[in-house]
């Protein structure tokens, strides 16, 4: 990653070799250049790094600025983009405007601002992202673009990822960076930074930061379910992986292709990009990755990134080698392809005025203290990189199953989560009532439940929430089961614990979150092999459950035939409201013995054993079975119809009749109908599909910007009017009545 520009060593045959400042090395330095194996596999001697000052200047020897201009260009364009979308300007009021919906920030003391104050913030980081795309005023635009960044990054835990840290780094190396000496407005401004050297730890720096994304992302997926293909069990299902299950199964495809394959490509990708024989390679397989993963899952402008920071590991004058080869009258519109000038940034290992050069004798670079200051950054950021993902034996209060700050350590789609059930029961300690809130009321996000820390804020919140409804005292109960990469469904939380009074710190485990049960991990074997043998109607939920607690249930009266089976340890099942039947009082199961449980009742199962024991239900949702036999026999009458047939119209659905039944299958014949146009679109139609949906989310985004200046400026108008102008400029673009102009059918019509 320290290459300064390992493409130089491929022309030399045209001409005397060049270093980084373009111009003719001496005889000496020429022939060691073409003996050393080394320097041509990695752009440097190995001698360079073995001092202080060598290592200096090898850190400030000069680049072309080129391919870091076209990076600044890209990475600025992108987050235009992602501020409207992914980082929410378009649904801020929304997300941010109800005074009574909780949040979730890194500290409790950022709250966000005025609704629209915070829309300014949004647009002082448009701006900014926009300066760093045309390189105008490039410090000063990195600046606005990287403080409302950071405040909105840690304004909400609930949309933390590792793609979001990745840009707020990003932008902090462009800002360090000199990336407006080429292609930017800076440039034409002022002719000193026109096509001027930048120094090498510029280039560094970024191509260290995009390798360690690829390489710490490959280390996490040495899990070892990710390794066993339990991870992303279902993602092979996706259209992306046609070609593959073409030949081969999804399970193949699961296991090999997306789990293998994910693994090999992050651990192999930062070292094929790094070399020029297997940099075509990674390109390749590189942008075959991330153009899968931008319809595989919705994460805004990650993958695009990704492929804009592909290039970043070729020559540094590609782009001006592109423009060389281009029509010179295309050339006025384009950027320079003249060779670098000179810079104070960087330093040469010759003189030019010094007549020592030319005998062969190299004059040592005079250094400044910036130089040395520079070097010493770069060794703190690339060990700081490197051991803030392995950090979490520091932050213990973030850790949780997921194992610590899921934003920053590039554990990208390791984990996969399964929520079975989550019961949020409030009791006022003053009097002593209690009662249930709906899972997820007052926010909305589902994260919270997840990370102990965000589950303590929640609480606080909700705590304050119900003070204003009268409840003095309330304490909070939370019963949150999940399943982690097909595992049995388990607490995550101690249901005995009010999370309000728990003690809570970030540099200590929490001891109300229950551990995850590792130990019972070989069962998901099992799990597939009683899975296989059920019918496709049958549900089958797998349970898991600590010694001393017990599971509350309610079987839905849709279910049928509901059964309990004991895998391990002993249970003992309880009912409710049926005190006079003695057979279905306390009955205690151990391993393999099963219950049939009756539907419409609650029950408690109790783990009696000490171990923890394990457990699986069996049922069949009659109701949805009838519901879909209903649906399948409706969408052939309907089909009937339209091909003009008379086919059998005996069944059990009457259209003529009230039943609210039929409203449902028509809902699910328009959705089934959509879908099947929307996959036979054409690309033109699908293109001006998806250029609507932009054009509206920008233009909400803009519009509710300008909404908020003129709050600011000349005050807020009546409410009224306001919700006249809120109402103009959500003119929002429904791809459900689009299909349905196209098809042009009454089908397609709303019932």
């Amino acid at each position: 990653m320290a290459a300064p520009d390992r493409k130089g060593v491929r022309h030399r045959k045209k001409g005397p070799p060049l270093d980084g400042s373009g111009d003719a090395l001496p005889p000496r330095q020429e022939a060691v250049t073409k003996e050393t194996r080394f320097r041509r596999l990695f752009g440097f001697d190995l001698e360079e790094l073995q001092s202080w000052s060598g290592f200096v200047q090898l850190l400030n020897r000069p680049a072309d600025p080129a391919n870091l201009g076209v990076l600044r260009f890209l990475f600025g364009f992108l987050m235009v983009l992602d501020i409207m979308q992914e980082r929410g300007m378009s649904h801020l009021d929304m997300r941010f405007g109800n005074p009574d919906i909780c949040h979730f920030p890194l500290f409790n003391f950022l709250q966000p601002p005025f609704i629209d104050w915070l829309y300014i913030v949004y647009l002082v980081m448009l701006i900014g992202a926009t300066g760093i795309m045309l390189g105008f005023c490039f410090r000063l635009s990195c600046l606005c673009f990287l403080g409302p960044y950071w405040f909105i990054f840690f304004l909400d835990k609930t949309a933390w990822n590792n793609h979001s840290y990745l840009y707020g780094l990003t932008s902090f190396l462009l800002m360090l960076s000199d990336a407006n000496r080429y292609w930017s407005v800076d440039g034409l401004l002022n002719k000193k930074l026109r096509n001027s050297h930048v120094p090498l730890w510029n280039y560094t720096l970024l191509r260290f930061q995009i390798f360690t994304v690829y390489f710490l992302a490959g280390l996490k997926k040495l899990d070892a379910d990710w390794v066993t293909g339990h991870s992303m069990t279902h993602i092979s299902k996706h259209w992306v992986f046609s070609p593959f299950t073409m030949f081969f199964s999804e399970e193949f495809v699961s296991d090999w292709i997306v789990h293998m394959g994910g693994l090999i490509i992050d651990l192999s990708m930062g070292y094929l990009l790094f070399f020029d024989v297997t940099r075509p390679i990674a390109f390749f397989f590189g942008g075959s990755f991330h153009a899968m993963n931008s319809q595989l899952f919705h994460i805004g402008m990650f993958s695009y990134t990704m492929l804009a920071t592909l290039p970043l590991f070729s020559s540094q004058d590609w782009p001006k080698r592109l423009v060389h080869k281009c029509p010179d009258r295309m050339k006025v519109i384009l950027p320079l392809d003249t060779p670098a000038q000179d810079s104070r940034r960087c330093l040469y290992t010759r003189d030019k005025e010094d007549p020592q050069a030319k005998s062969g004798k190299q004059k040592k670079p005079p250094t400044r203290l910036i130089h040395h200051l520079s070097a010493v950054f770069v060794l703190l950021y690339m060990s700081e990189q490197l051991f803030l993902p392995y950090s979490h034996f520091i932050t213990q209060g973030y850790n949780s199953w997921t194992q610590g700050l899921y934003g920053y350590s590039w554990d990208m789609m390791v984990h996969t989560w399964s929520v079975q059930h989550i019961k949020v029961k409030y009791v006022d300690a003053a009097t002593g009532e209690y009662g249930y809130l709906r899972p997820g009321v007052f926010t909305g996000s589902s994260r919270w439940s997840s990370h102990p820390d965000m589950l303590k804020q929640y609480a606080t919140c909700l705590q304050h929430r119900l003070q204003e409804h009268n409840i003095s005292q309330p304490q909070f109960y939370f019963d949150i089961w999940k399943s982690m990469n097909n595992r049995f469904q388990q607490r995550m939380v101690d249901p005995r614990v009010d999370i309000v009074t728990a003690d809570w710190s970030p540099f200590s485990p929490s001891s109300w979150m229950m551990p995850l049960l590792v130990d019972l991990t070989p069962w998901r074997e099992k799990f597939q092999e009683i899975e296989k043998t059920m019918a496709n109607e049958t549900e089958v939920v797998f349970v898991a459950d600590f010694p001393g607690l017990e599971l509350e249930n309610y079987i839905n009266s849709d279910f049928e035939n509901v059964s309990l089976t004991v895998l391990f340890g002993e249970v003992r099942v309880e009912f409710r409201g049926q005190e006079n039947n003695e057979s279905l009082k306390n009955i205690t199961l151990k391993k393999d013995d099963k219950l049939e449980i009756p539907s419409g009742e609650f029950h408690n199962v109790l783990t009696t054993s000490e171990s923890p024991s394990c457990y699986f239900y069996i049922s069949t949702n009659q109701t949805e079975v009838e519901f879909k036999k209903n649906v399948t026999e409706y969408l052939e009458r309907q089909k009937s119809t339209a091909s003009g047939t008379d086919g059998n119209t005996a069944g059990s659905v009457n259209e003529s009749s009230d039943d609210p039944l039929v409203e449902k299958y028509q809902e699910v014949a328009m959705r089934r109908k959509r879908r099947e146009l929307y996959n036979s679109l054409s690309q033109l139609d699908y293109l001006k599909l998806w250029g609507l949906q932009k054009y509206f989310t920008f233009r909400r985004s803009l519009l509710m910007s300008g909404l908020a200046v003129r709050n600011i400026v000349f005050g807020t108008p009546e409410l009224d009017q306001l919700a006249k102008d809120i109402h103009w400029a959500s003119g929002q673009f429904d791809p459900e009545k689009y299909l349905d102009e196209l098809a042009g059918v009454p089908m397609m019509e709303n019932p």
